[in-house]
């Protein structure tokens, strides 16, 4: 267990995190200024006691920073996969007399961390074991992981990055079905191999270490259990374990069974190492395995059952999913009765035909797959007509893998999705409007196009009259229509739904633009590929979408109802560079948030405490004898209020 002051460090920055986004992004005070500073200072002394810090401390500023590619480097040891198997009996055997380390096999990305007095300096993928990717900026912001430790001498350490359940959903709910990433371990092994690490940022990506490579100086006492001790009393956290021995490895195997069920990671088995140092090193390796660790992977519970058939899902892309719809078995504790097939290859990969004995899994304990088909009556024949609208179906070959897509435009289900993707929450924003309201008005031609969405006044009393609907309920739609008017432009594009293109890529495409969406819409697929983040498919995805006719004059149909909310200033970033810091009460601007989004437009940054970096602290009240008032004055950085800030931009500007 880590040490006092280091439970006492996670406390006070899980606080302060949620003090400071009550503030900063819901305006609202969950605790006082005065309460905060209190546990500022205490947070700042028990960093500077312990040289513990970490990377989401409040204390800290991030800096985001965008690469043109990650760079190669060779580890300094092979990082060798590990000797597999399904046995506990073959655990027990392999354990011998020996004292072991049982430990989850987390389903991440591994990664090997370089510290070098003191500091974060290096931070490298297991890549193919002999040579890996430098990650070191995405490092620097993985939600947990320490950028100062109190160890001067050097230390490299490997982990495992993940990505939580919870996070992972929280990201796929924000992206059209289509879109959405197949699982954690896919999303996080991009997240780490990220160019900008704004991205990985806002991922939550967790690092939790488990073995110790280098450590020059230290006395384990021989031992593993020590060692990740050690490291829990740095600031990391380490990957859960238990100490076992021959007669208790089946025992603790079960309890971290019975544990995966409601775990937040993923897990596709558990570790078992020696714990002894001397004896693990003297083991050696063979070519392939190291001798002193061995994995043990999960005996997945798999159950025959019989194929009803496969049930066809159209999106708003037109992308046409298979589907297994079969008798329903219970698996883990649950009953299932379909599984995703994922596209046409996979089904035909494993001839799937109606009246098939198959058999079912669920992947790492969770997500049902169709592990094999036994009788292989073969693939039934794809459907030559889309199952909604009964358009025109073809098979497209992208990247060697086959996918079934409805060519018709005029598809209820890809407008369906299609509208429900438009007025979702990081697109126009449009409240009222569930799929079940958009079905109606698309059932009673209220709404054909994206533009109707504005013009749903003209059906004021025929929506007035529908079930569920009265005159409360309209104003409040109609007023968050109006609402939606004035919008961020890259969100305005998010909402068009093009193929493969989110909000961050919408995001960077505006901006490569300078926010003007008539250049944005005559760009050719050569010049949008030369977008930093973007490749061959994005560029094509939005060439293509603009370049059709039929879209264009709904889009100018569309766009008379937009104002687009552009950054003020956005080509005079007269606060290039400048680092800001907002406390206490403000007068002429609403809340801290419009005033950070001012700082932003002309350059600046905001950060949430003051350091040798700051340019600016704006505080209202100059004589207060506040944390961030004496940490400013200790740094000789300024401390200006509102008008004075304006005063400062506008005879920059001028």
């Amino acid at each position: 267990m880590p040490h006092y002051s280091l439970i006492k460090i996670r406390e006070l920055i899980k606080t302060l995190n949620e003090a400071n986004k009550a503030y900063y992004q819901e305006n609202r005070e969950i605790m006082s200024n005065y309460e905060y500073d209190k546990l500022y200072d205490e947070l700042c002394r028990l960093e500077d006691e312990t040289g513990i810090i970490l990377s989401n401390s409040p204390t800290q500023i991030v800096g985001y920073e965008v690469l043109n590619a990650l760079p190669k480097e060779a580890h300094d040891l092979p990082m060798l996969s590990l000797d597999k198997t399904k046995e506990v009996d073959k655990l027990k055997d392999w354990l011998g007399s020996n004292k072991g380390i049982l430990s989850w096999k987390l389903d991440g990305l591994t990664i090997v961390l370089t510290y070098r007095n003191g500091k974060l300096y290096k931070a490298i993928t297991r890549g193919n074991g002999e040579i890996g990717e430098v990650v070191t900026s995405n490092a620097k912001v993985f939600k947990n992981v320490p950028l100062t430790i109190s160890y001067k001498e050097e230390l490299i350490l490997r982990g495992e990055a993940v990505i939580k359940y919870s996070d992972f959903e929280k990201i796929n709910e924000e992206i059209p079905n289509e879109e959405k990433y197949k699982n954690p371990r896919n999303l996080c092994s991009g997240t780490v191999r990220q160019l900008n690490n704004e991205i990985t940022a806002k991922r939550n990506v967790n690092f939790f270490a488990f073995q110790v490579i280098k450590a020059e100086d230290e006395n384990f006492n021989d031992s593993k259990i020590e060692q990740l001790k050690w490291l829990d009393e740095l600031g990391f956290e380490c990957v859960q374990y238990k100490v076992v021995a021959s007669d208790s490895v089946e025992e603790k195997v079960k309890e971290f069974a019975e544990e995966i069920i409601s775990n937040d990671f993923g897990s596709d088995g558990l570790v078992l190492t020696f714990d002894s140092i001397s004896y693990s090193s003297k083991l050696g390796a063979t070519s392939k395995f190291p001798r002193d660790s061995i994995a043990f992977k999960w005996v997945d519970e798999i159950k025959e059952t019989r194929l009803i058939k496969i049930l066809w899902s159209t999106s708003r892309t037109g992308l046409i999913n298979p589907v297994a719809i079969f008798e329903p078995i219970e698996l883990e504790g649950t009953t299932v009765s379909r599984a995703s097939v994922h596209n046409v290859s996979i089904l035909e990969a494993l001839e799937l035909g109606e009246g098939d004995t198959i058999q079912v899994y669920k992947a790492n304990m969770i997500i049902p797959q169709v592990a094999s088909n036994l009788t292989k009556s073969g693939a039934g024949e794809i459907p030559k007509e889309c199952p909604v609208c009964g358009g025109e179906t073809t098979v497209k070959k992208i990247k060697d893998v086959k996918a079934l897509y409805c060519t018709n435009d005029e598809c209820g289900a890809k407008k369906l999705k299609a509208f429900a993707h438009f007025v979702s929450r990081n697109a126009m924003n449009i409240e009222g409007l569930s799929e079940a309201t958009l079905e109606k008005f698309i059932q009673r031609g209220f709404i054909t196009t994206f533009a109707d969405v504005y013009r749903l006044e003209t059906y004021e009393d025929a929506i007035k009259d529908m079930e569920g609907f009265g005159e409360k309920s309209y104003n409040n739609l109609i007023s968050s229509v109006e609402k939606s008017r004035h919008i961020p432009m890259p969100n305005f594009i998010y909402a068009l739904g093009i193929a493969n293109i989110g909000l961050s890529n919408a995001k960077l495409l505006c901006k490569y633009y300078s926010y003007n969406i008539n250049a944005i819409r005559e760009a050719s697929a050569i010049e949008l590929e030369s977008i930093q983040g973007f490749g061959k498919i994005l560029a094509e995805s939005i060439n293509e979408y603009f370049n059709n006719k039929k879209r264009i004059e709904e889009i100018e149909d569309l766009l008379q109802y937009i104002e687009f909310n552009i950054p003020k200033q956005e080509n005079k970033q007269v606060l290039e560079g400048k680092v800001f810091v907002i406390t206490g009460s403000l007068t002429t601007y609403e809340n801290r948030d419009q005033l950070k989004e001012v700082i932003e437009s002309l350059g600046g940054k905001v950060t949430g405490s003051v350091s040798n970096k700051t340019n600016y602290l704006i505080n209202n009240d100059t004589e207060s004898s506040s944390s961030k008032n004496k940490k400013a004055i200790s740094l000789d950085v300024p401390i200006i209020s509102e008008e004075q800030f304006n005063t400062l931009i506008s005879e920059s500007v001028e």
